[in-house]
């Protein structure tokens, strides 16, 4: 089967050079028992390649599962992938089988396996490497004859010298690699996979189809589309769905492009003074915290007077009193007016300049800080997913709070 062929079966749409050497890969890869490892970043059809390589090969009448391993909780996953036996731990009420055992002589498809625990990756590489694996709770060895095809948008090599990853395992999964490309690298096929994706949905809907303007598909194409294919899939519907003209120019398709994170499309950041995303956020938080000291010595002042004014038979409230008292405050609260926070303003889509309130709107600035520190910490959770494409573990490190609390954040505040 010819790489066109294997397209138009899948239906991979794109002619770039890069996606045709990964097709080509996998063509190659198919008809042998090897195992392959799939890299590739976060939504661009690593699984649909997985399905390629089980579909052309001799085990395609057989069965074929996906398993997200980061989607299964680490005290279970060995239960999911091996089986277990009544009695093996609370709540293993019956014996059960494990998906090695399910789909024995067919393929396996781990997507995500740098999320799967160091236990857990030892089993793997027994299995890999002599087809035996033992069920939780028993101690009898058993046989099964599963081809394994694993993915991972982690850079495996880093979680190796982190101790993350077995190092033996990496190349027993890495016997042929495969990388997917990102949609920035494959930039003539943007706008056929938004003609395609807008073309698709309105079948679906019932409603006309739109096209872009020439500067709204220079546009898409300088884009760096951090989440890849299902960003553009997920971009694409919005405007078929929101705009009322059927001709979309690039100001009104800016409008539903988020400002980019991905730092590696040779973009400028956010952020032109250098510094990077950490050191903004903890400079948010000095004016937090430096605005709320003035809330507390306004009401140091408050207090000061009120004893003055209760004891005034031992203490004359004079107009000197009063002017110490008012020089005191304006020395603590001189630090909080010069620390005035730096906002940014857009000229064009991808690039923002820094610029400063003018004094006239330092109170309401002030005032909107002030208002609740619970939407603080909403908008941080925020970024935190926006940056790492919804991927709540990264998310969890870059916000310093374990994954629990971060799940329990994320259902408080509805996002």
């Amino acid at each position: 089967m010819d790489i066109q062929s294997i397209k138009q079966r899948f239906g991979i749409i794109g002619n770039s050079p890069l996606l045709n050497r990964a097709i080509d890969v996998a063509r190659q890869v198919a008809p042998t028992e090897m195992s392959v490892l799939i890299t590739g970043e976060s939504g661009v059809g690593k699984e649909v390649f997985s399905h390629i390589i089980h579909q052309i090969s001799p085990r395609k009448h057989n069965s074929f599962i996906a398993i997200n391993c980061g989607a299964i909780p680490s005290g279970t996953i060995d239960s999911e992938l091996f089986g277990h036996e009544k009695g093996a731990f609370t709540g293993a009420h019956e014996s059960r089988k494990g998906y090695f055992e399910v789909v024995n002589e067919g393929t396996i498809f781990l997507d995500e396996v740098g999320e799967l625990p160091l236990n857990t990756q030892s089993r793997l590489l027994r299995v890999l490497e002599s087809g035996e694996y033992i069920r939780v709770g028993s101690s009898k060895v058993q046989k099964t004859n599963v081809r394994v095809i694993a993915a991972t948008n982690v850079k495996v090599m880093e979680a190796v010298q982190n101790g993350k990853f077995r190092e033996d395992l990496y190349y027993r999964l890495n016997t042929v690699p495969l990388t997917i490309p990102p949609l920035r690298e494959r930039k003539e096929d943007i706008h056929l996979l938004f003609r395609k994706f807008v073309h698709d949905f309105s079948d679906k809907h019932r409603i006309p189809p739109l096209s872009l303007t020439e500067d709204a598909q220079n546009i898409i194409a300088e884009y760096p589309w951090p989440g890849n294919i299902r960003q553009l899939k997920n971009i694409a519907e919005q405007v078929a769905v929101l705009e009322k003209e059927r001709v979309v120019n690039g100001q009104s398709l800016v409008k539903y492009l988020p400002s980019p994170t991905n730092t590696s499309s040779g973009l400028p950041m956010l952020n032109q003074s250098g510094e990077g995303s950490n050191n903004f956020s903890e400079r948010e938080i000095l004016y937090r915290v430096l605005f709320d000291m003035k809330k507390d010595m306004t009401e140091l002042k408050k207090l000061v007077i009120d004893i003055v004014s209760q004891n005034s038979s031992r203490v004359e409230l004079t107009e000197q009193n009063e002017q110490v008292i008012s020089k005191f405050y304006k020395e603590i609260e001189a630090p909080v007016k010069d620390a005035t926070p730096v906002h940014y303003q857009s000229e064009n889509p991808y690039q923002q300049t820094p610029y400063v309130h003018h004094e006239e709107h330092l109170e309401a600035e002030e005032v909107e800080e002030t208002l609740s520190l619970a939407d603080k910490e909403k908008e941080m959770i925020q970024r935190a997913l926006e940056k790492h494409s919804g991927k709540r573990k990264n998310a969890a490190q870059e916000l310093g709070i374990s994954e629990r609390t971060l799940y329990r954040k994320i259902k408080e505040y509805d996002l």
